[in-house]
């Protein structure tokens, strides 16, 4: 199944792409989808705190963004915006002001700068939130941002528990900050080679990196053990 920090409408192509059936994780794990759409689990970040995050960024000139029935909606298309809706696959809506434009929640708050800054500003805005939000790294240049309820964990829990799989029989891949509780959660937590070493730490196995077999060789060792 796939488990991944895009929104639902990036996360689709790919899941049909692949073939994939299952329901799956998106939005960093503030929600679970089925293929044709239908929300089996939304975890979203309250509005006041989704402000807070929104207010920091705006006193710090740095770029910040949410989401409204799977639009993403900002206040200004600045060249971080549009960097994003190319990787992500979605267009950009602009709104006044996001106080308006959110609704009551929004499965995910993101600030996209370059790497260094982001690294700069991951420690303060953990900090900053500790116990009320959830902050990590995806890409190098985005930090995101969720509700504690909602990361990679406890999504791929639900999952596994609708689906009659045990922790022990879970297998979870990642590279990224956002993918450690997952993990650690896992019965076999696997790290994609060139991964933070936070995520490194958190895995009980390395593969290659992209390109070179890594997940191929995964699942061959495991279908013959």
């Amino acid at each position: 199944m796939a488990c991944t920090g895009r929104p639902y409408p990036g996360a689709l192509p790919w899941v049909q792409k692949l073939g994939l059936t299952q329901p799956f994780v998106c939005y960093q794990g503030a929600e679970v989808r089925t293929v044709s759409g239908e929300v089996l689990l939304d975890h979203g970040v309250p509005h006041a705190l989704a402000m807070e995050v929104v207010r920091f960024c705006r006193e710090r000139d740095l770029h910040v963004q949410a989401y409204l029935n799977d639009e993403l909606i900002v206040e200004r298309v600045r060249p971080e915006a549009e960097q994003y809706s190319r990787h992500s696959g979605m267009p950009l809506h602009v709104v006044a002001d996001l106080d308006q434009g959110m609704g009551p929640t929004t499965p995910k708050v993101v600030v996209v700068a370059d790497p260094p800054k982001i690294e700069q500003l991951l420690p303060e805005v953990r900090e900053r939130w500790r116990g009320r939000l959830y902050a990590a790294t995806s890409l190098p240049a985005y930090l995101e941002i969720t509700n504690p309820d909602a990361d990679k964990r406890q999504a791929l829990e639900f999952l596994c528990e609708r689906l009659g799989v045990t922790r022990q029989q879970a297998v979870a891949v990642g590279d990224g900050r956002n993918d450690v509780p997952m993990l650690e959660w896992a019965g076999l937590g696997v790290a994609v080679a060139g991964a933070a070493p936070e995520v490194l730490a958190a895995a009980g196995r390395v593969i290659p990196a992209p390109g070179h077999g890594g997940i191929a060789g995964l699942v061959d060792g495991l279908l013959q053990s």
